[in-house]
């Protein structure tokens, strides 16, 4: 995820939580059967049922040790490929292989659209403190810094101060200076905005842990000022000695590559009310990913291999998975931009599956109300009732989910913009749990939902396997509700109604 369980068991690796008796009934249902895993539903059953009868049924199908199984070879995969599977790396090659073979021996046509994209990548890059290195690392889409680095003052944010505002910087002289502030409360991209507006030449971003991080600040006029992150005690060594020199070197390089996506639709079901779910197939640079996305493209293809080519469905289903969304939501966004406008019309709804299994796991959904926070904007029309369904599916495990703002962090946003009803389930980033948020779910207060986030720790023993069970049944459960019902409750426009009800949110 560019950006984004309430169950608790003892593991070494993964965060501990706790799981409610209504919970424990409730997974009781879902398949655990390897033999499970993938095959045929019973021909004709959704005739006998109604459409959320349906859905419970494929839920309690799907085999979560499947799940974990196709999780264990995109590890495999990374291990094999220099600890990576980022667009343009063998790595994200095998991945896409394994997707795509697996649904074409399912009997699915299978698609890999093409699409270019920039990489980025640091050539070079150093932080110093009086002569002596400082651990950093630059982030993604930071310019370059002159040939040679900057040298200049420090100027470091008071305590208390984000950053995150001009009024940060109105006790301050940033111009000509490099900022040092701390992380947390806004984005990495707001920070070095707010610090570029008084004329600061460059960022440094302490991480609120002793470690690095991969940080990004979005591609394009976003990132205007060379930027690093850093751990905290290197923060609080620079916050000691701040009248020393500071210097930075940035070289930051981009090259036009190609990478692929896999796109593959059941021949079933109207073509003229497509419910597409998609999940991103790429990891970052620098790490396996798989919480983000191993789990989530783990258990759509499940889902995938689960419902068949030609299931019982009333409204076809088009299985996505993105190439390059590390890289700016670059596969999502150009398969959207090549549709056609009546072939947008033609899909109903989108759901995104973007890391469904943090170490420290919360349960959110999509918040397409618009009512997350005091500054949330609903999703297009129909993206509240998608996480009405979601928040049932969760209330029924007696799990209480809390709303993920829709800010575009993933593959749902070029959907948004054209004013697609979007929604999705997620289990936490880079975010802190609150302490009423561990009460609720378990986990530990004060620790970010996924400590792994975007590093080479992303791996299938930092995943949580208990928060699976509850997760990823929800993928085939809103799959296979939506493949038989649009309209109701839980419903979106209908095809007659949609060119004149959308509207792009961005």
């Amino acid at each position: 995820m560019r950006f984004f369980a309430r169950l608790i068991m003892a593991r070494s690796t993964a965060a501990t939580l706790t799981v409610s008796a209504a919970a424990l009934l409730f997974l009781a249902g879902c398949g655990q059967d390897e033999s499970d895993a993938v095959g045929v539903l019973e021909p004709e059953v959704a005739h006998d049922l109604s459409p959320l009868e349906y859905a419970e049924y494929v839920r309690d199908k799907l085999s979560v040790d499947a799940v974990w199984s196709h999780m264990e070879s995109l590890q495999r995969i990374a291990d094999e490929n220099g600890g990576t599977r980022a667009a343009f790396t063998p790595g994200y090659e095998a991945s896409l292989d394994m997707v795509s073979d697996q649904l074409r021996e399912a009997g699915f046509e299978v698609e890999t659209p093409e699409f270019e994209f920039e990489r980025f990548q640091i050539a070079a890059q150093r932080l110093t403190l009086g002569g002596r290195d400082v651990l950093s690392r630059a982030m993604r889409y930071s310019p370059s810094t002159p040939d040679g680095g900057v040298a200049a003052e420090l100027v470091v944010l008071p305590t208390g101060a984000t950053g995150c505002t001009d009024g940060d910087y109105d006790d301050l002289d940033a111009a000509g200076g490099i900022v040092l502030v701390d992380r947390g409360e806004c984005s990495f991209t707001e920070k070095q905005q707010a610090a570029s507006d008084r004329g600061a030449i460059a960022v440094i971003i302490v991480n609120t842990e002793d470690t690095l991080i991969d940080g990004s600040l979005g591609s394009g006029p976003e990132a205007r000022v060379p930027t690093v992150l850093t751990t905290r005690g290197e923060g609080e060594r620079l916050r000691d000695a701040k009248d020393e020199d500071v210097t930075l070197l940035v070289d930051a390089q981009t090259s036009i590559q190609h990478s692929r996506s896999v796109v593959a639709q059941t021949r079933t079901g109207s073509a003229t009310d497509v419910i597409v779910a998609g999940a991103h197939l790429d990891s970052v640079d620098e790490g396996p990913g798989i919480n983000d996305n191993a789990s989530g493209v783990a258990a759509l293809l499940e889902t995938a291999l689960l419902l068949g080519p030609d299931p019982d469905s009333t409204h076809a289903v088009r299985f996505a998975f993105w190439g390059a969304e590390e890289n700016g939501l670059v596969g999502s966004t150009d398969y959207v931009d090549g549709l056609s406008e009546s072939e947008r019309l033609d899909i109903a709804l989108y759901l995104n599956f973007d890391m469904i299994a943090s170490e420290n796991a919360g349960y959110f959904v999509l918040d397409g109300e618009g009512n997350a926070d005091e500054d949330a904007e609903p999703g297009p029309e129909g993206s509240a009732g998608i996480e009405q369904l979601f928040r049932a599916y969760f209330d029924s495990a007696g799990v209480e989910a809390e709303g993920s703002v829709l800010d575009g962090r993933s593959d749902y946003a070029p959907f948004m913009a054209t004013g697609i009803p979007v929604g999705g389930i997620f289990t936490g980033a880079d975010e802190v749990m609150t302490e009423a948020q561990a009460e609720a779910w378990g986990g530990v207060a004060g620790r970010r939902f996924d400590r792994n986030y975007h590093t080479d720790a992303d791996t299938l023993e930092n995943s949580n396997r208990e928060a699976l069970t509850l997760t990823a049944p929800a993928v085939a459960y809103a799959v296979a509700f939506y493949s038989q019902e649009i309209d109701g409750a839980y419903g979106v426009p209908a095809r007659d109604d949609r060119e004149l009800l959308r509207q792009p949110v961005s």
